[in-house]
Parts: structure tokens; sequence; C-alpha cells
């Protein structure tokens, strides 16, 4: 069998890989402690659930429009003209099963060979691969951990070129837990109005913050029209498996988007739909609990990592990840990765699986109960100090 050229650029989530190891170690009676996968640990809130059982019953079972059904739409435009402070209308709103498809609609519709995607390093690797899949040159934007794991204004500015046709953003972000200010973003646009390009804002974790207020670079000024927002309700209301996410368009994109969903998914289910009206309509206060918990576990995990020689962790603002610094243990952090997993039996990723600026940290998800987080913190622990000695 031949395949087509383009299947070489196509990359993958090593999260996956690394859960697909961890449950052989399980299947051989090991105990391991998941770390590694991203999503929360929370069944989703039951007036969600009952939402989507009410729509199957009431025949939510059929094709819908490609584009979302009306009564998502309207509550998602309602939803982000709230939170971000836009007016959003239904017409530039597109309901996906997940974030994903929002992510390849919009390089598919934008970027082709000889374009530049510039992206953060280090990063959600989807965005990297999806731009080799259409022949684009992926250029990086580094995230340094001098820096928080902010992106520099003027480093961006450098990068830029007439090749340039799409910028992703990623805030809070994954891996890091590095969050944009108000102020970041101020100073992006100013960098960005210069040049033909679109951005592209992955927002799947605005509402997991613990402190300050998210902001979309599609506020400022000129920024609007060159903007695609992407959210969804994967990590907010733990609905993983539903696969529901959604994006903000600027109205002359949507006809291209609803093609490409036409092509490719024909629609997203409808019941799941209907039950996203419910999340974003309903009661928030699983919403709260959920964050109120992950942050308590993000103050263990960074002061658990802290005090295990050779690693340092600063303190995220946003999603649910640790980024540790594991230099001073001597190793690769995907050959670090591979010992805590088959030694420790604690599965989480290497650095470098988010891209290059990755190297010499670990991802560590805390989507995982403070019972499992001190297990696995005594474990890192145990190891480092073999590695140290």
């Amino acid at each position: 069998m031949k395949l087509a050229d383009r299947m070489a650029r196509l990359g993958t989530e090593s999260a996956f890989d690394v859960l697909a190891k961890a449950r052989d170690l399980e299947a051989q009676g090991r105990d391991i402690v998941h770390l590694e996968i991203g999503e929360p640990d929370f069944d989703t809130p039951p007036h969600i659930v009952e939402a989507a059982t009410d729509a199957l019953r009431a025949g939510y079972t059929h094709y819908g429009p490609a584009l979302g059904l009306p009564q998502l739409r309207d509550a998602v435009a309602e939803y982000v003209s709230r939170t971000r402070g836009l007016d959003v209308g239904r017409d530039q709103v597109c309901i996906s099963p997940g974030g994903k498809p929002i992510m390849f609609w919009t390089i598919l519709a934008l970027c082709q060979e000889g374009d530049e995607v510039i992206c953060p390093n280090p990063s959600y690797p989807i965005y990297e691969s999806m731009a080799n899949f259409v022949g684009a040159t992926v250029v990086p934007l580094p995230l340094l951990e001098e820096r928080n794991f902010r992106f520099d204004p003027d480093v961006l500015r450098g990068l830029l070129s007439e090749r340039t046709r799409l910028v992703i953003l990623n805030s809070p972000a994954n891996p890091t837990g590095g969050f944009l200010e108000k102020t970041d973003f101020e100073a992006m646009a100013d960098v960005l109005r210069d040049h033909d390009c679109m951005v592209l804002s992955d927002e799947i974790y605005s509402r997991l913050l613990y402190g300050g207020e998210h902001y979309s670079i599609a506020c400022e000024p000129g920024m609007r029209d060159r903007t695609i927002i992407l959210d969804g309700f994967s990590k907010t209301y733990a609905m993983t498996g539903w696969r529901l996410g959604y994006g903000i368009f600027p109205r002359a994109l949507i006809p291209e988007i609803d093609r490409l969903a036409v092509n490719s998914v024909s629609c997203t289910a409808a019941a799941t739909q209907m039950a996203g009206v419910a999340a974003l309509t309903g009661p928030q206060d699983a919403v709260e609990a959920m964050v109120a918990e992950f942050k308590a576990r993000r103050d263990l995990i960074v002061d658990g990592l802290n005090a295990i020689p050779g690693v340092s962790c600063r303190k995220p603002l946003g999603a649910f990840y640790v980024f540790p610094n594991v230099g001073g243990l001597g190793l690769s952090s995907k050959a670090l990765a591979d010992r805590l997993l088959e030694e420790a039996g604690v599965a989480l990723l290497g650095g470098a699986a988010f891209g290059a600026y990755g190297e010499g940290y670990l991802r560590i998800s805390y989507a995982n109960s403070i019972p499992n987080i001190e297990k696995a913190l005594d474990r890192i622990g145990a190891l480092a100090k073999q590695l140290v000695a």
C-alpha cells in the first residue's frame, strides 16, 4: 500500500500513546497513577446528562445543520458575548464534534504550501501536526520559563513575515498552565495589526483560572474580524467524551467552514448539542466546585514537586497542568517519563512531546485525586533521589 506523502507529516498526541502503555502495565498487575491525560476526573453535571436524555426521547436523533442547531448557536453567541464583551451573532458560530475540527478547518481554510503558521512552543501538538499536514511551515514562538511561559511580543514581531498566514495563541495554556494578561494581548495586537494574517485563539481553558480574568485578543481594536475563537465543553463541564466544541469566526469565513463541516462530519450529534444548551444556560456551581478542587490539587503538587531534589516548578495560573523543570535530574524528558512509568508506576508526559522548547520539562496533569497525587509525588521523589545520588 502506498500512502499519500502528506501522511508522513501528520503527528499524534503522545498522551494517548502513554495511556496505552500504562493500560498494558495495569493489565500485567501494575499499579499506575494516571497523570498523562488532559481530562477532568469529574462526572458530567447531572442536569446536562438529563438534558441529553430528554433530547433523545424527544426525537433529537437525526441530522442537523452542519454549523449546528440554532438553539446551541444562539446559546454560544450569548455566552461568548457576555464573557468576552463582544457582540457575537448566531451567524458567526460553528458547532463541532470537539475542539479539534475547529483547528483543522481553520488551518485547511487559510493555509497551504508556502505559508507560515506561528505556533507557541511548547504547545498542544495538534497545532503543529495540522499545519504540517497541509504543507505549511511551522514557525515556533518560544514560551520560556523565565517569562512564566508567556509570549514575548518582540520575539513575535521578529517571526512575522509576508508568508505568515496564521498565528496560534492559547491561554490558559496546555502544557504549561501559562496565562496571558490583558496587557500581553494589547502588546500582541499592536504587533499583529501591521501584518496581513489571521489569529486562532484557543480558549478551551478559559473557565479554569485561579486568579485574574480571562481576556481574548478578539476584544482588541482591529482584531475581531481577524480572530477565530476556539472553545468548548470538554474541560469546563467534564464532557470530554461527548465531543462538543465550537468556533467563533469572522462572518466572511463561515461559508467556507460550513463547506468543510459538510464534507467531513456532516453535523454534530443533535442530543449532544441540547446537552450543550443546558450546560451554558443551567447552573454553574459544578464548574465552580471543580475549579476550587483543581486549585487545591495545584497547590499540593507544586509544593510537592518543589520539595524534590533536581526539580523546580512554577505555579500555573490556569488549566490543570504543571510543567516542572527536571533538568537537574540528568535525563532527557522522554527518558525520564519512560522511567517514571516503567519503574515508578507514574504515567506522565515528557515536555519535548509539546515541542523542542519543552525539553527538560515534564507535563503533569493534576486531574486526579489528592491521594493519587500524593502517591505520585512519593514515587517521583524516590526515583529523583536515585538519579541525583
